[in-house]
């Protein structure tokens, strides 16, 4: 039974609801708000937090209402590429987004009103952590391209006032232009291929490209085909992934908080770029395996770095560029689903890691009982990929993955599988007896059947809300997962290699991998003459 226009306006307007506090209380002048800035931050937690309960009031209405696509204002647009539109579009997607970024929005609030309180600029922080937070969930639930562009562009803006909140100090400044110029070219390639969308398909609502693209026939047209890579480049700039990954790393000199929600948040938006363009991103073979490329090297490069790292921020920034690596991969290969779950797990643990990464150094700090262990045992750690391979196979064919239709999922749990295998590993090492061996094998079993049962869950969710691929077990597809399954087993081997004991080969890798292989040095300095950041007019601001 379709939805009725009551129940539609509801839904839509409890979307629209939840960044409209946001935006308010973000608009109070920057004098105003150092002025009262108990009173800014209290509005800002508030709005946060009404902002989630609206949230879950619009879930709620979707589960029994459906999605809806909305519009309040439409301009057209010339050349027939559409219409500019303020609206809505709500669905799977939109909902569980909004659920997760409004309710890390209000921890983070919450947490920002201690850690900034004294500050003689407490206010104008709240004032731009508020815009920040009103331009995603703006993005989230906007149903036009061009609206959807403009809350991207707003969000990087934002908070690129964030990272400059301590502009006296030369590191903070470098890093923000840094990520000021990949956002600058991430915003120029997503117009570019909103404008080859538009001059293909002549709309620029999400509702209508979705139907559109579910009845295309044949290939793919050579605009959204360019249109494909290009959001592929925008995305992956969004996610701070190879080679320009460094200002990710770097803008650890601003305030916790803004780091939290970067890292919990705006960092997932190239995932969500991915995800709500499946309609198109489904049809390019080519785009998603260059999409799987870049993720797969970002995440091999990543997870190889942060095994050096002594900081703990810098290891939990390298940990979340392996992430979006990660989750870029999993959108590459086709699999939506287990990058949504990927994207909700990932942004309620790295916020948590980033808020309670004091208490994390205190912990490090305190008396610990230390194990000696056995070194590098190859023998050990095959006979745990094959317990681990064995165990991910038995579950995945329970779960009806098989090789033909679904070879992505076959990597996928194959990397579940190398996972689980080091946690055996680990296991044996330090208790050396066989009740713990099994109690290990027994836990790893269990988060395999977490793992493909959520996965089932996430793909009922989305059904309907994005675009399978048109061949699951196409060309590309039969090339990317054996590749990505090689990669994952090399990375194994040379984790535990670079844990293993002393040797001048294995020290040589860890001074080049702490470093991060100087990968970031050369971008900076094309960067610096390219277009060089204003240090000296930030040393003598603080000055």
């Amino acid at each position: 039974m379709p939805p009725t226009i009551a129940s539609s306006i509801t839904v839509t307007d409890l979307t629209l609801l939840a960044p409209l506090p946001l935006w308010l209380v973000g608009l109070t002048p920057t004098g105003l708000a150092n002025a009262r800035p108990r009173l800014t931050a209290r509005m800002n937690t508030g709005a946060a937090w009404l902002a989630f309960a609206s949230a879950v009031v619009a879930a709620l209405a979707y589960l029994f209402s459906g999605g809806h696509a909305w519009t309040l204002f439409s301009l057209p647009l010339p050349g027939d590429i559409g219409a500019f539109s303020i609206g809505t579009y709500v669905n799977s997607v939109t909902v569980i987004m909004l659920l997760l970024v409004s309710f890390v929005g209000a921890i983070v609030s919450r947490y920002a009103r201690n850690y900034l309180d004294g500050d003689p600029n407490q206010g104008r922080f709240h004032k731009w952590l508020t815009l920040t937070l009103a331009s995603i969930l703006t993005l989230i639930v906007s149903g036009n391209l061009l609206m959807f562009s403009l809350a991207w562009i707003a969000t990087s803006l934002c908070l690129h006032q964030l990272l400059m909140f301590y502009r006296e100090r030369p590191a903070a400044v470098l890093s923000a232009h840094k990520k000021f110029i990949a956002s600058r070219i991430g915003d120029a390639s997503l117009l570019l291929a909103i404008f080859l969308i538009g001059s293909t398909l002549h709309t620029l609502e999400f509702n209508e490209i979705f139907a559109r693209m579910a009845v295309l026939a044949g290939p793919l047209p050579a605009g959204l085909q360019v249109a494909s890579l290009l959001i592929v480049v925008s995305a992956a700039l969004k996610s701070a992934q190879f080679p320009f990954h460094g200002w990710l790393i770097q803008v650890m000199e601003a305030p916790t908080p803004v780091s939290a929600l970067l890292h919990a948040g705006i960092v997932n938006a190239g995932a969500f770029l991915i995800i709500r363009m499946s309609p198109i991103m489904s049809h390019s073979g080519t785009a998603l395996a260059t999409l799987a490329i870049i993720g797969l090297v970002t995440l091999t490069l990543a997870s190889l770095v942060m095994l050096t790292q002594t900081s703990i921020k810098v290891s939990l920034a390298w940990s979340t560029t392996a992430q979006m690596g990660f989750m870029l991969l999993e959108c590459g290969l086709g699999l939506y689903s287990l990058a949504m779950l990927h994207l909700v797990a990932h942004s309620l643990y790295k916020a948590h890691a980033f808020l309670a990464s004091g208490s994390g150094v205190d912990a490090f700090r305190a008396p610990a009982i230390r194990y000696e262990s056995n070194g590098f045992q190859l023998g050990q750690l095959l006979l745990a990929l094959i317990i681990a391979g064995a165990m991910a196979a038995g579950v995945g064919a329970a779960f009806g993955v098989t090789w033909q239709q679904q070879p992505a999922l076959i990597a996928a749990g194959t990397i579940v599988a190398i996972a689980v295998s080091q946690f055996m590993l680990q296991t044996a090492t330090v208790l050396g007896n066989a009740a713990a061996l099994l109690r290990a094998i027994g836990l790893s079993a269990l988060v395999c059947v977490a793992y493909f049962l959520l996965h089932e869950l996430f793909d009922r969710a989305l059904t309907g809300s994005v675009l399978p691929l048109r061949d699951a077990a196409s060309g590309f597809q039969s090339m990317l997962v054996p590749l990505t399954i090689a990669a994952f087993v090399g990375l194994l081997l040379m984790q535990q290699f670079i844990k293993a004991g002393r040797s001048d080969l294995r020290d040589r890798l860890y001074l080049h991998f702490y470093n991060g292989l100087y990968i970031d040095v050369y971008i900076t300095r094309l960067l610096q003459r390219v277009w060089p950041a204003p240090l000296q007019s930030a040393q003598k601001q603080g000055a």
